[in-house]
C-alpha cells in the first residue's frame, strides 16, 4: 500500500504540468488574508502552489509530502516566484517538526491514507501553538456522486478516504470553531480539481 501510494504520487507529480496548477486554494487565500503572518506548515503540498503563495506574502513557510517529485517541482516554484520555502520528505513522525512550533498549520486536500489520518492530524495539533489556526479544505463524503458524474473533478475514489464534519471535529475537538461547513463548489485548479465538488471547510482556532 505505502508503494502504491507513493508511486502514485510521483506518476502525478512527474508531468511537466502542475497537477493543480500554481495559484493558491481559494478558500486558503481568503484565510490567510485574515491572519498576521508568522510561521505555517503545509502538510502533504505536493506542487508547492499554496507553501510559495504563503512565502510571497510573508510568511515563514515549513511543507512536507512523501513524493520527491512533488518537493521538486515546489522548489522550482518557489524559485520562479523569488520565495525560499523549508520542503522535507517522509512521514510526519519521523520529520522532527518541534511541539508548539507553528503558527498556522493548512490542511489544503491533504487527504492521507485512512488508517493514519487520525494519528496524523492529532500529531499536527501537538505542532501548533495555542491560539493557532487551522485552516482546512478536503472533499466531503458527498463528493463521490461528483466525482463519478465527473472524473476531472478529482478527489479520492473511496469513501473512506474522504471527510465527514463528525470525523473532522472528533480528530480536532480541542478548538474554537470559527468556521465549519459542507458546500458544493466550482473548482478550477489545474487538471486535477475541474468541475462542481462537496467540501468540507474548517477554520479552528486551537484553545
Amino acid at each position: 500500500m505505502e508503494n502504491q501510494w507513493l508511486n502514485k504520487w510521483n506518476s502525478r507529480y512527474s508531468k511537466k504540468s502542475y497537477a493543480y496548477g500554481t495559484e493558491p486554494n481559494l478558500y486558503l487565500k481568503n484565510k490567510l488574508g485574515t491572519l498576521g503572518t508568522g510561521t505555517i506548515l503545509f502538510p502533504a503540498e505536493g506542487e508547492g502552489r499554496n507553501a510559495v503563495y504563503a512565502a510571497q506574502l510573508g510568511w515563514d513557510v515549513s511543507a512536507f509530502d512523501i513524493s520527491e517529485a512533488g518537493k521538486q517541482k515546489a522548489i522550482k516554484l518557489a524559485e520562479q516566484k523569488q520565495v525560499s520555502i523549508d520542503y522535507k520528505i517522509g512521514e510526519l513522525e519521523v520529520l522532527d517538526y518541534k511541539p508548539e512550533q507553528f503558527d498556522a498549520i493548512a490542511l489544503i486536500y491533504a487527504h492521507f491514507p485512512p488508517n493514519i489520518r487520525s494519528n496524523y492530524h492529532r500529531l499536527l495539533h501537538t505542532y501548533l501553538k495555542k491560539g493557532g489556526t487551522i485552516i482546512f479544505e478536503a472533499f466531503s463524503k458527498d463528493h463521490l456522486k461528483f466525482r463519478n458524474k465527473n472524473p476531472h473533478v478529482g478527489g479520492p475514489m473511496d469513501l473512506d478516504s474522504l471527510f465527514s464534519l463528525e470525523e473532522l471535529t472528533s480528530d480536532f475537538q480541542d478548538y474554537e470553531i470559527l468556521e465549519l461547513k459542507k458546500t458544493t463548489i466550482e473548482l478550477n485548479e489545474g487538471d486535477g480539481h475541474v468541475g462542481t465538488g462537496s467540501v468540507i471547510r474548517f477554520l479552528g482556532r486551537k484553545r
